[in-house]
């Protein structure tokens, strides 16, 4: 980790004639554990430089089900792990009561690097949600994952995670919870022939919502439906 006021610049986004993009540090080939190696050393955007490291997606390597959050959280940054910290507890706690089994699911997020402000009086450091442009630049690690997992259904949380798949006109408030084909993803996204998306809230913001209760009774709702789009799938 750099000094305290290295780490503050986390704030900011980076020089506009600096370059965002991950896809020159992606393997040739090779499973996830190549693409976990190689992203250990991903430079493709700034964050790099403030983040403990890179935090790669975990679960079964053909996990039918993959939930893909926004970015991890300070936790996460320190564990090297994805969703362990109070919101991946409560997503977890959601999946629970939604009949999945999380042992059977893919967790990733759609940025790997923690982005952050410090309270240098409080010795915290607050997430600041990624730029278009830092997502953008991420995006190849999250398509390398979906091409490998190769799951039947997907769950994004929260809106980066959803523009990340769906494009920049997704909005959470006015299409989660609708599970829908996933559009294709480009030349270099793999096939994404016979996946579906299911958008629903991040469990961040039930932690922050004033109506937690029935932000989170939202969530297991959404969740609900994508056990049932697995069940659909099967076989």
């Amino acid at each position: 980790m750099t000094g305290g006021g290295s780490r503050a610049t986390a704030a900011r986004d980076a020089h506009d004639d600096e370059r965002y993009d991950a896809t020159p540090f992606l393997p040739e080939r090779g499973g996830l554990p190549a693409h976990r190696r190689a992203a250990a050393d991903c430079r493709g955007c700034p964050l790099h430089r403030y983040a403990t490291g890179t935090v790669f997606g975990r679960g079964p390597a053909h996990a039918r089900l993959m939930l893909v959050g926004e970015q991890p959280g300070d936790r996460e940054d320190q564990e090297g792990k994805a969703f362990v910290g109070p919101a991946g507890r409560l997503l977890s706690k959601a999946l629970r009561e939604a009949g999945i089994d999380e042992e059977d699911a893919y967790l990733t997020n759609a940025v790997k690097h923690f982005k952050f402000t410090e309270e240098p009086t409080r010795k915290r450091r607050i997430h600041k949600a990624p730029s278009p442009r830092e997502a953008l630049a991420c995006r190849p690690w999250l398509l390398a994952e979906l091409r490998l997992v190769s799951p039947a259904v997907v769950v994004t949380l929260g809106a980066t995670a959803g523009r990340a798949l769906l494009g920049p006109s997704f909005r959470v408030g006015t299409d989660r919870g609708v599970p829908r084909p996933l559009p294709a993803q480009g030349p270099d996204g793999g096939s994404v022939d016979g996946v579906r998306v299911l958008p629903t809230v991040h469990p961040s913001a039930v932690l922050r919502a004033p109506d937690r209760k029935q932000m989170y009774e939202g969530l297991v709702a959404d969740l609900r439906t994508a056990a049932g789009v697995l069940e659909d799938t099967a076989g």
